[in-house]
């Protein structure tokens, strides 16, 4: 399943990939994360908690930064897997911020991969499911940089 889209934040890119390096800033973006654990300044774990149709899921997931370019792009591999199901979550997270003034455009594409029994809940569902998950960050991240310009948000 693969997601692509730009989000544009009102600060500048420096700024947007200073906020984006930052695990406890980018995990606030994202809906159901918890227990945050920084293993070095690329790798960290982390619980993620969701419900898809009408199955909830809790995912124990290690994030490794594979591919820094200050301060342009930031690649990073997600596996994940379900508590108490047979499965496996695998993603590829490309992100290129692109300066336009004093905003940034950030530009994504995510490459996911359900195997198990969690592979066979249906793409549909799945692609709704992430869907609504990159709507909720889009906004989070909005809001935060929105904060920001009026003196609160993203560091």
């Amino acid at each position: 399943m693969k997601l692509t889209g730009q989000i544009r934040a009102n600060a500048p890119r420096e700024r947007v990939f200073a906020a984006m390096r930052d695990a406890e800033f980018f995990a606030s973006c994202v809906q159901g994360v918890s227990d945050l654990k920084e293993i070095d300044d690329r790798n960290y774990t982390a619980v993620l908690k969701t419900k898809v149709a009408y199955i909830r899921f809790s995912f124990d997931v290690e994030v490794t930064v594979t591919r820094i370019e200050e301060p342009v792009l930031i690649e990073a591999q997600v596996t994940g897997t379900p508590a108490g199901i047979v499965g496996r979550l695998t993603s590829t997270a490309t992100t290129e911020l692109i300066a336009d003034g004093d905003e940034t455009i950030i530009d994504y594409v995510i490459d996911s991969h359900l195997t198990g029994r969690l592979g066979s809940i249906g793409q549909p569902v799945l692609k709704s499911k992430a869907r609504e998950m990159e709507r909720e960050f889009t906004k989070r991240l909005r809001e935060a940089f929105a904060l920001e310009s009026t003196g609160g948000g993203a560091q």
